[in-house]
């Protein structure tokens, strides 16, 4: 893996690039479903529209599909110097106003496909044209950093301030926990407003000179929370690594156990992380071939924190911290220091360090981290029992006829559960008893005390949980959940 050299973070980003175009600027580079291009013909895409933000005003906001016009936008803003705020195309209008307003984006980077929704922003945008080649950029500039909006569990999103330091030092930490090389294929289908997928699909490949495939089409599914035909995009790119999150890892190994085949043999490394995977979907996974490596992180740690490596994995956790971060535990929440910590929320004061997660886990004498939920999501029954609903959870999704589930009942006598049907689960779940349901809470969650198996249920179908604002960025809104829940349990 490529070492970075201090103060000089996006001078070598440069220099790699322009290595690469050199020595074999015919090898290919980046491709979409719409086009390719070669190391060549990247770094002369990067460094035309560099040299036109040059003039630019600090903050842009790209607001992209996955692919060519985004990598371009976003090597050509670190090149030039710019803050850049990641627009996932599948914010709402308002959630787009707020956050162009909040981070006081200037100038929206866009494509044909979104213009006219980032017009109503009310910020200028610039049209990335992934064909326009030009003059050389004298030199990269300093100045680069990254504004990432979390979804947060409730309320307005946050930004979360990376400077370039943080994130080169997050790139090469990674690429060599993974053993990344330019030998690798890389198939990105996570939304890439996703620091971890910027980080895996952007910054490491073009320091090492990797090739990386973007399936747009499956990118957008995913971020409407639709996982259908991953199996086949892997099949089709056949890469050698790739990040997931549970729920498109589950979706693929439900695709593979019902046609009878098996993941492809290139691949060597796929890590998982944003929530727990339910062991029996890990176990399934690498019975049918998928590496799974879980790993945990948030973005105020510039993503990752700890990740299974290849050769040292360990089933039930999220593997050891990075090297050179330091994680410890106190009151049993996580706790970490080191050079990825943020600088802290958009208008609010430097962030102090060290940085408390939120999060519940312990770390075991090997150095393996186990998570264990949120602390601020834990519940309390009526009963003054403690439940950590993401213990529960993770034991339901290991049912391929559960797509999502959050459970909820803070303060009631019971837990209730919000059920979300998977696509070949929706048949059995129209014709299923109130009887059938319950049974089916109880088998699946028959390692957890009594007051630990919800007793009551609410069936939403994914497209009334995205109308009713349950889910943001495919996670739960546990506030909104919560909520929700209880009222219609109560109906």
């Amino acid at each position: 893996m490529t070492a970075f050299k201090a103060g000089s973070v996006m001078r070598q980003l440069f220099d790699s690039m322009k290595r690469h175009a050199s020595e074999a600027g015919d090898l290919l580079a980046v491709s979409d479903r719409y086009g390719q291009l070669s190391r060549g013909e990247l770094f002369a895409r990067v460094t035309a529209l560099a040299a036109d933000l040059k003039g630019q005003p600090r903050t842009i906001g790209i607001y992209a599909p996955n692919g060519l016009g985004w990598v371009i936008a976003q090597l050509a803003c670190a090149l030039a110097g710019k803050i850049v705020v990641p627009l996932p195309t599948f914010f709402s209008p308002m959630q787009l106003g707020h956050v162009v307003r909040d981070a006081s984006v200037e100038l929206i980077l866009v494509s044909e496909q979104t213009a006219a929704l980032a017009v109503q922003s009310g910020a200028p945008t610039h049209m990335i044209d992934v064909h326009r080649s030009g003059a050389d950029l004298p030199d990269a500039i300093d100045g680069f950093g990254q504004i990432i909006y979390t979804s947060g569990s409730t309320g307005q999103p946050k930004g979360v301030r990376h400077q370039s330091g943080q994130i080169a030092w997050s790139a090469a930490a990674l690429g060599t926990a993974t053993a990344a090389s330019a030998t690798d294929t890389y198939l990105s289908v996570l939304p890439l407003p996703l620091l971890l997928e910027t980080l895996c699909s952007i910054f490491i490949p073009t320091l090492i000179g990797a090739y990386v495939h973007f399936d747009t089409g499956l990118a957008e599914q995913v971020g409407r929370g639709d996982a259908s035909g991953i199996a086949k995009a892997f099949e089709i790119h056949r890469p050698t690594m790739s990040v997931l999150v549970p729920q498109l890892l589950k979706h693929w190994v439900a695709e593979l156990q019902g046609s009878g085949q098996f993941a492809p043999s290139s691949l060597r490394f796929v890590a998982v992380g944003g929530a727990p995977v339910p062991r029996q979907v890990a176990n399934a996974a690498w019975r049918l071939g998928i590496p799974v490596h879980e790993g945990y992180g948030l973005s105020e740690c510039c993503s990752v924190v700890a990740v299974n490596r290849p050769k040292e994995r360990r089933p039930g956790t999220v593997g050891q911290p990075l090297s050179g971060l330091s994680v410890s535990i106190d009151d049993g929440e996580i706790v970490v220091d080191g050079p990825s910590i943020t600088d802290g929320y958009l208008g609010q004061g430097p962030a102090k360090r060290p940085w408390r997660t939120g999060d519940l886990g312990e770390i075991h004498q090997d150095g393996f981290v186990t998570v264990h939920g949120r602390k601020d999501s834990l519940l309390v029954t009526s009963f003054g029992r403690n439940v950590s609903p993401e213990w529960i959870e993770t034991m339901l999704l290991a049912d391929p006829r559960i797509a999502l589930c959050t459970v909820a009942g803070h303060g009631e006598p019971h837990l209730t559960v919000l059920l979300i049907p998977s696509p070949p689960g929706a048949a059995w779940f129209a014709k299923a008893t109130r009887a059938d349901i319950l049974e089916l809470l109880s088998d699946r969650c028959s390692d957890a005390p009594e007051y630990g198996v919800p007793r009551a249920y609410v069936i939403v179908s994914l497209e009334q949980a995205l109308k009713n604002q349950l889910l943001s960025n495919g996670r739960p809104v546990r506030k909104a959940i919560g909520k929700f829940v209880l009222e219609r349990a109560a109906a």
